[in-house]
Formats: C-alpha cells, structure tokens, sequence
C-alpha cells in the first residue's frame, strides 16, 4: 500500500491531521495507497517553511537558480519510465502517452522556465526633455499558491511550480487528490537535486480542505490554478477581496471546424487525437466538430470507421489507444451526458456504453463516443463534458460556423481546418479563443501565451506571460 507524504521544508512529512484519502487505481478500480487530506495547519507549516526561503531564494543568483531546476529537468528525464509508470496507474491513461507526452513536457516545463528566466529582461526609458531615466523591475511576489488538475497530473503541476521558482518565489502548492502520486515522486526529486529547503512544499488533500486552507491563507499572495470553471469562480470570490493575484485556466468546450478545402486525410487523423486523447481528459480536446454540409456525409462515415478501430484496454499495454476514465465519479458524470443528449434528440452514431476489459472488470472504462446533434444550444454542446465524446454537426455558411463556434460561455481553444488562407486568418481574428489552431491541434511552443476567455479564466501562462504573473513591476524613476 503506496503511502502519499507531503514535502514540507524538504521533508516527506505524514498530514498533522492524521487524516487519509484512499488512492484507487482506474484500470481496476482497487485502492492501491492512501494519502493526505491535510489541514489548515499543514498548509501554516507549508507556508512558514517558504516564507523562511524566501529571502535567502529571491536573491539567489539567476545562474544558480537556472543550474538548479536544469537538475531536476534531469532527473525527471532518469526516471522517465518510473514516473510514466506511476501516471498511468495513478491517472488511467496510457503509458505509452505518459512516456511519450506527460513525463517529457515536465521536464521541458522545468528546463524551458530555468533558461527563460535568465532571458526575462527589464526595461528602461529615457524620459527626453525632463533629465529623468525610468526603469522597471521584476521582483518576485513572496509566497504563491499553485494548484493543478488530474488530467496531466506532473505536466500541468510542474507548468505552474517551474514559473514560479525561476521567478524566485517559493511555492505552496496542491497537487489533485485524485492523482497524487507523481507529486510525490517529484518531492523526492527536489531532495535529490539539491532544492534549498521551503522553496518547493507540496501538501496533498481535498479542494475544500486542503486547497481552501491555500487560497484563503492570508499570506499566500497569488493562486494559480487549473481545474473547473465552478472552482475557479469560488476561488475568485475568495481570493479576489483579499487583493491576490489570480492566474485561473478553466474548462473549455472547444470548436473543430472542419471545410471542405482542407488537406482531408491530415484532419482525419488528427480529428481523432484532437477527440480523444487522454480519453477526450483534456481542456484543449475539440468536442464540438463542424462540417462543411458538402463532406458532411464523408466525413461521418470516415471518422465512425477509425474511431471503431480505437482499442480500449488496460492502460499498461503498448496498444492501447483508450485508457480508464480517471474516476468512477467520472465515469457516471460522462454517461448521464450521453443520456441526457439522447433524451433532447441526439443520435449516438457510435459507442455511448461502459465497458468490461477482462482481466479487469472493476476498471472505469468507455467507448469513444460520437453524437449527432440537432442544435448547438443542447446540453451536451453547451457544458464541458470532460471524457472520450464529441458532437457533430454540418454547417452551411463561415457565418454559420462561427455564429456556434462563440455560442458557449467558454473561450479556450478552436481548430480550423482550410486551405484558404484568408479564411483561416479571418475566422482566426473573429473566434472567441486565447488559442486558435489552423490545420493543426496541440501544437505547443513554451514561449506563447496561454489561457482562454469567458468562462475559461483570466491570465495567461507560459513564456514571459508565466514570469510576468510570478513576479510584480516595480518602477523607479531617477532625475538627473
């Protein structure tokens, strides 16, 4: 039985409040470990233990911190198979995208943030006329608070901790209490690497305890968080009076569409991964395909029959293309969608059922699932899903398209497959989105902006954007 500790001022210590969560594995569902559900005073100690790095960490030099987290990128590269092993027990996915996506980006998470911070310049301006130089520094805020979700455990956790320490903060963060493992794996890392004692404390347990305890601690100065739109709006009720800086990613519910200029066999393809990666677990998935009505009909046929090939199994097996749903909480919530969209005159043109995988009876597995909807103002087009489904619908007109495409609350991503390149740009210009992708899905460069409108938050992570939140300008103004 995996015993989970929190790594507060460099040590894996048990939860103050003696309280435990079980673990459960998604491919068996079986408890296979425990971990924290810490209290009020786990997180206190957390935080006096980074309030007491503080000072000694903010002034280390940016060479030094660089070389730093350059280590931990490393030893999370050494023990790449470890960590994809621990994911994809802890989390259900496939560790075959473990190893391939989650573990390396967390390490290119650390080694990106390292590099750019010595690149994070300030700026000066000569004030003409007035015998005056003004410029501007970036000092880091103290204490923050990083809070991250289940759906990529190490990769979202290490996006928000990365920035952070590079900008010389010391960080309190949670880790989800759904998927907590490598968390703890990565606290034993810093012990390795050497990271000063109270830079990095991870306290592990529930939103409402342990993540409450984070975001309305009075000292903890900024939250960024990753999760659900309802949490993040709780968070903001929260913190916003208490003048905290906010970094919020929320949900999505993401537009595909598709024209019948497009180069059809790559947006094939990649519709799929765009569909169901992760088992659709993703914020950036497009479950909401548009169809030019011209290929409509093709484009059904065609994505019906190599979705039917997607092999659902054990996530451990090297073919498998669908894992186990994250939770069995989860799993009902995705199949009350699926039947709530029949009931308002969806069509399940595929899958839509539970699955056994044998061997494993007790695991949380689903079919990919596609439906045929009506009307964009249904259910299941206008909330956030979060598992292995998307709609269809055809569409006549670019005004059409993009008329739907904004017609949800959410703003974070949209694909547009055309090889008319005015119209990628013009539908580029006009989407509601913090990320457009044209003839192409989840290509990611650690430099841009990242962040959606509307429901799906405010603030944008990575590249500077990341260092900008993580630190506060001050400017000084000298006559001369």
């Amino acid at each position: 039985m995996l015993k989970i500790k929190n790594y507060i001022n460099g040590e894996l210590l048990k939860p103050r409040s003696k309280v435990w969560l079980d673990n459960f594995c998604p491919a068996n569902g079986e408890v296979y470990g425990q971990t924290p559900n810490s209290s009020q005073e786990d997180v206190d100690n957390a935080y006096i233990a980074a309030q007491s790095a503080f000072p000694s960490w903010s002034q280390t030099p940016l060479e030094e911190r660089c070389r730093t987290l350059l280590k931990i990128a490393d030893l999370i590269e050494n023990n790449i198979d470890t960590l994809a092993e621990a994911e994809s027990i802890d989390n259900g996915k496939p560790i075959t995208l473990a190893k391939s996506v989650d573990i390396p980006r967390a390490a290119s998470n650390f080694r990106f943030f390292a590099h750019a911070i010595t690149q994070f310049s300030s700026e000066s301006h000569e004030t003409v006329g007035q015998e005056a130089i003004n410029y501007t520094l970036r000092r880091p805020i103290g204490v923050v608070g990083c809070i991250s979700p289940w759906n990529l455990p190490l990769y979202l956790f290490t996006w928000k901790i990365a920035p952070a320490l590079a900008a010389g903060n010391c960080v309190v963060a949670k880790p989800s209490e759904v998927t907590p493992v490598t968390a703890f794996l990565l606290s034993k890392i810093c012990i390795e690497a050497g990271l000063p004692k109270g830079v990095l404390n991870i306290v592990h347990g529930l939103g409402n305890t342990t993540g409450q305890a984070i975001i309305e601690h009075p000292e903890i100065k900024a939250i960024s968080f990753t999760g659900g739109t309802k949490t993040g709006a709780h968070i903001a009720k929260t913190a916003a009076p208490m003048f905290k800086k906010l970094s919020l990613e929320l949900g999505g519910k993401n537009p595909n569409i598709i024209f019948a200029d497009c180069d059809y066999s790559d947006m094939l393809n990649t519709t799929i991964r765009s569909s169901f990666t992760n088992q659709g677990q993703i914020c950036l998935c497009g479950s909401r395909i548009f169809v030019e009505d011209s290929i409509y009909e093709k484009f059904k046929s065609d994505f019906i029959q190599k979705v039917k090939l997607l092999r659902v199994d054990h996530p451990s097996k090297d073919l498998t293309d669908i894992g186990a749903i994250v939770s069995k909480s989860h799993l009902e919530k995705v199949l009350k969608y699926i039947n709530n969209a029949e009931n308002e005159g969806g069509k399940i043109l595929f899958g839509g059922q539970q699955i056994c995988v044998e061997g494993f009876e007790n695991g949380y597995y689903m079919e990919p699932t596609i439906i045929e909807v009506e009307t964009n103002n249904c259910q299941i087009n206008q909330e956030e899903v979060f598992g292995p489904v998307v709609t269809l619908m055809p569409f006549k007109t670019e005004d059409e398209v993009l008329q739907m495409a904004n017609g949800v609350k959410y703003g974070l991503s949209a694909t547009i497959w055309t090889n008319n390149l005015q119209r990628g740009i013009r539908l580029s210009n006009q989407i509601q989105a913090g990320i457009v992708w044209v003839n192409t899905w989840m290509l990611r460069d650690l430099r841009t902006p990242f962040g959606g409108v509307k429901a799906s938050g405010i603030g944008r992570e990575g590249g500077f954007e990341a260092l900008r939140f993580f630190t506060e300008a001050k400017n000084v103004c000298i006559k001369y």
